[in-house]
């Protein structure tokens, strides 16, 4: 279940925040495996799997519903960054080639001689079964965003049992196209599911509209009773390297191998057991006491790290590709004209040390992050303006850039005292006698983000800018700091922080249609700027390999945000011996790739 982004541990495309659930209690029940045919698997604190199609809604497109569900149905087209890069796993994937046409408007995909675990072959029927479902019921599916697949999807057309053709609206960037879009693609075994009632089979049921709306119906109904997903044969009809055993409403998922599975990515664990927790110190305590073979500790447990190793782990960071940032609010009817000055930004970016939140916050298991493209791995979309940070850490030029703008600290706050539109003024719409200060609602209960808002906040003023903190839930955070315009009331939000574990995580094709074009899904601070959307719009359709770069550096520049250091994924702890693997970057664990070799 590919994700189009999303936010690490907490939600999918429309930010769902059901996933902040409460665990079992305690550090779960499992003891250490001797037994190489087993493995426990520490889930992320206070995250209880809650879906099992591979087609998920807005409220179940967690990272990890989506690694259990892929477990079970294999993608078209998997990427994952398992290898080291992320890359498509060929291993991994029903499709065995891509080939686009040579205008860039359509590509014929190959399937591999792959079956169901009942025997039936795995053929384009299975394909397009998913593909009429999703069209009909796009409204409906998590990963959707407008004008995009499957809007830009205008046909599919069999070939034969392992080749289709789908054809686009437009010329596409084919790395875009395959990685981003072609990547959602799951073959659902159309044989067995399509039907409206358990009983009833509906003749090519899903070539209606009708007919596909009552079996995504039919499907998502049976998909919300979690207590049945080990016993109803409807999930037992399934294409990946593992079926499941056991799923308990409590959080604890039991998989166990598929003897049937004929793919690349043969697991060589029999059983793994996902256990849940509800706060990452009952999950530490679990494994200082031997009880979780893969888990993970807190940035704040590094110093620590000797005792773990003793205790016969490997202490792996798990980097992610992601950034991390807060939104301005542009439509602020009070702030929002100075947020639209690019030195007003420019001066809250200087006053922004990096550097020091990662050694002191994260014990330095953060990476700074000067735009939109992940740092922490090395990649070909990383423009050189980006990487070598545009705007370095220094309060006394962010002070002395707001004055040059005709701003003037009075009583250690910086106000605008030469309001107008010349380049020493304050700017369009700044008004005599504002005052710069800011206010951020962040995540609540977590040391880690008080701590870094609290730094940031001292920083701050030494610029003369003054920055207030309130915290909330996430799910307040998110219904609280809305995209608005100036004149709705839930629009006198300044700043936005979804907290340390709220970092976006892209997938394999790093671009921001979704996070910078104007009227973007995940634009929560109505940022606009039309030479940013026609170089989104050339990281989608252009063939030209510089067009991620060219809005990499564009981006850096212009600061549609504040950029902040991007923790890692986690910091995890590995039984030693389990090898097999690179942790994916894109938040998604891959039990087939796990294997004992002690």
């Amino acid at each position: 279940m590919t994700k189009p982004r999303r936010w690490a541990l907490l939600t999918g495309a429309a930010l769902a925040v059901s996933a902040l659930l409460a665990g079992c209690s305690g550090g779960g029940s499992a003891t250490s495996n001797a037994n190489t045919d087993e493995i426990d698997y520490a889930l992320p604190a206070n995250f209880t799997p809650n879906w099992i199609l591979p087609i998920g809604t807005a409220a179940h497109l967690n990272t990890n519903n989506g690694s259990i569900a892929q477990s079970l149905y294999e993608p078209l087209v998997a990427y994952d960054g398992s290898t080291g890069k992320i890359a498509w796993n060929k291993d991994g994937s029903v499709a065995t080639d891509a080939e686009f046409a040579d205008d860039g408007k359509s590509v014929e995909i190959t399937l591999g001689d792959r079956h169901w675990s009942d025997g039936e072959a795995i053929t384009s029927r299975d394909v397009e079964f998913w593909f009429n479902l999703i069209k009909a019921n796009k409204d409906q599916w998590g990963s959707y965003s407008k004008g995009k697949a499957p809007d830009n999807w205008t046909s599919f057309k069999a070939v034969d049992d392992t080749h289709f053709t789908i054809t686009f609206d437009k010329a596409y960037n084919s790395d875009w196209m395959l990685a981003n879009q072609l990547s959602h693609i799951i073959p659902l075994p159309q044989h067995a599911w399509d039907k409206t009632s358990a009983s009833a089979k509906v003749t090519d049921a899903d070539e209606t509209t009708a007919g596909a709306k009552q079996v995504w119906k039919y499907l998502n109904t049976a998909a919300g009773k979690i207590s049945d997903y080990a016993t109803d044969d409807l999930w037992k009809t399934i294409s990946g390297p593992y079926g499941v055993k056991a799923f308990t409403t409590a959080g604890k998922v039991t998989l166990t191998a598929n003897t049937k599975y004929d793919g690349g990515e043969k697991p060589s664990i029999t059983t793994v057991n996902l256990l849940p927790f509800t706060t990452a110190d009952a999950e530490v305590n679990a494994v200082r006491s031997g009880e979780v073979d893969y888990g993970y500790i807190n940035a704040t447990d590094m110093d620590q790290e000797s005792s773990f190793t003793a205790k016969g782990y490997e202490v792996e960071p798990w980097t992610g590709w992601a950034i991390t940032y807060m939104p301005y609010n542009f439509n602020n009817p009070d702030m929002g004209a100075v947020f639209k000055q690019l030195y007003a930004r420019q001066a809250v970016q200087m006053s922004i040390d990096q550097k020091s939140l990662s050694k002191v916050v994260f014990n330095g298991t953060a990476t700074s992050t000067y735009g939109p493209i992940p740092q922490a791995q090395e990649s070909d979309y990383v423009s050189d303006v980006q990487k070598d940070n545009p705007y370095p850490f220094s309060t006394s030029k962010a002070k002395d850039l707001l004055t040059s703008h005709g701003w003037e600290e009075q009583g250690g706050t910086m106000v605008c005292t030469d309001p107008g539109t010349s380049d020493s003024q304050c700017g369009e719409g700044v008004k005599d006698g504002t005052k710069f200060t800011m206010g951020v609602l962040s995540q609540s209960g977590s040391t880690v983000t008080d701590n870094m808002m609290s730094a940031i906040q001292s920083s701050l003023a030494k610029t003369g800018i003054g920055f207030t903190i309130k915290t909330a839930p996430v799910s307040s955070v998110l219904s609280q700091t809305p995209t608005c315009t100036s004149d709705e009331a839930s629009c006198d939000w300044d700043l936005s922080f979804f907290g340390t574990a709220g970092s976006w995580y892209f997938p394999a094709y790093p671009t921001g249609e979704s996070l910078f074009s104007t009227g973007g899904s995940a634009n929560f601070g109505s940022y606009s700027n039309k030479q940013v959307d026609d170089l989104i719009d050339a990281t989608t359709t252009s063939t030209d390999a510089t067009a991620v770069q060219d809005y990499s550096a564009a981006v850096a520049k212009d600061l549609p945000v504040i950029w902040l250091p991007s923790p890692d994924y986690q910091i995890s702890v590995v039984k030693k011996g389990l090898s097999g693997f690179d942790q994916d970057s894109l938040a998604n664990f891959h039990p087939a790739q796990w294997k004992w070799t002690k």
